[in-house]
């Protein structure tokens, strides 16, 4: 197992260490509904630092870079960013990211890409594959430092204190370079959880001094299972489960991520305006189950006693205090109001596609 620079202190935090995507991360601390509502009603942190941050440079970097997603990248300028998926040939998502644009740095145009864990060594190979006979250079922008989400209402209060300036106009994909103790800190106003707050990036020795600055700050340490609860309320995708390589955007209900009317052609354009054209067979829904059954991922979801679909993510909402699931339906069972059932421990419980996000902040 790989360990971040916050191993030692997740675990004298009082973390429970478990295997992640060949991490050894902490999975809670004081417990996932404690820290699920220390950041929907406070403030929380989460080590991060497993992720993969990559900085591609190079002329026109978003123009050849646009060639692999399906978003229009120039709707982005410096210090904004762009949530998307990179596609592959069949129109399957291989994973989804997000890109910061720098803007010009040093003569040269810049975007950084924060990538999943699980796909990190899969997607430097093939971006490099696809972008370095282009002119474009990869490296990796994390190394040994440190990637730390601090999410929360009370954390833009908490970092302007940290670090002496207004983030009043920063808005949501916005970043910016901050100093806190004198460290140079990359802040993005972006995260997981649904709730407002920022990623941050530092070198490894000023990020374990933030850890433990913002633990005596009085800020929860939270592990995987708050941060799986937390995205699961925003109903916000986890790759390999909510989508896949054999999933397209348009059938994850992520359509808002393709932009069709833009002239660019991209890995995957040809399908997906196949699908946009006859329509797609089965979408990702939001389920509310009836009762306090949990539906866990790859229960089926049956209709009129038939199976027609299958769970992707599932488990109990701390925020809404019932059962909530993400699956996968048939386009005619996508409609919000629509009754399944869902199998579980032989049981039929019912369920209702409602609208997505479980949660919105206000």
């Amino acid at each position: 197992m790989r360990r971040t620079p916050l191993h030692e202190a997740c675990r004298d935090a009082g973390g429970r260490l478990v295997p992640f995507a060949g991490w050894e991360m902490p999975v809670q601390f004081a417990g996932v509904i404690a820290e699920h509502r220390a950041v929907r009603e406070r403030v929380g942190m989460f080590d991060i630092s497993h992720m993969g941050v990559l900085r591609l440079r190079g002329d026109d970097v978003k123009g050849v870079l646009q060639g692999l997603v399906p978003s229009d990248l120039q709707r982005i300028g410096p210090g904004e960013a762009q949530y998307t998926v990179l596609l592959n040939d069949a129109g399957g998502i291989r994973d989804d990211l997000i890109i910061y644009d720098r803007g010009v740095i040093d003569g040269t145009a810049e975007v950084v890409t924060v990538i999943n864990a699980a796909c990190a060594e899969a997607d430097t190979a093939w971006l490099r594959q696809q972008l370095e006979p282009q002119g474009i250079t990869i490296d990796d922008r994390k190394g040994d430092g440190v990637l730390l989400a601090l999410q929360g209402p009370e954390a833009p209060a908490l970092l302007e204190r940290l670090c002496g300036e207004s983030l009043a106009g920063l808005p949501r994909f916005g970043h910016r370079d901050l100093t806190i103790d004198g460290a140079p800190v990359f802040a993005a106003r972006t995260g997981y959880t649904g709730e407002d707050g920022f990623e941050l990036l530092l070198a490894r020795e000023a990020g374990i001094a933030l850890w433990q600055r913002l633990l005596i700050e009085g800020v929860a340490p939270c592990g995987l299972g708050a941060r799986d609860s937390l995205r699961l309320d925003a109903a916000m995708h986890l790759y390999g489960s909510d989508m896949d390589a054999a999933t397209s955007p348009l059938e994850a209900s992520l359509g808002w991520l393709v932009h069709l009317e833009m002239p660019h052609d991209f890995i995957g354009r040809e399908v997906l305006e196949g699908q946009t054209a006859a329509g797609v067979s089965r979408r990702l829904v939001g389920l509310q189950l009836e009762g306090r059954a949990i539906a866990r991922h790859g229960y089926p979801v049956l209709h009129d006693g038939a199976v027609v679909g299958e769970v992707t993510s599932g488990g109990w909402s701390p925020t809404l205090e019932r059962p909530i699931a993400l699956a996968y339906v048939p386009t005619a069972l996508a409609r919000l109001g629509s009754t399944v059932a869902v199998e579980i421990r032989g049981r039929q419980e019912p369920a209702t596609v409602v609208r997505r996000p479980f949660y919105r902040r206000a």
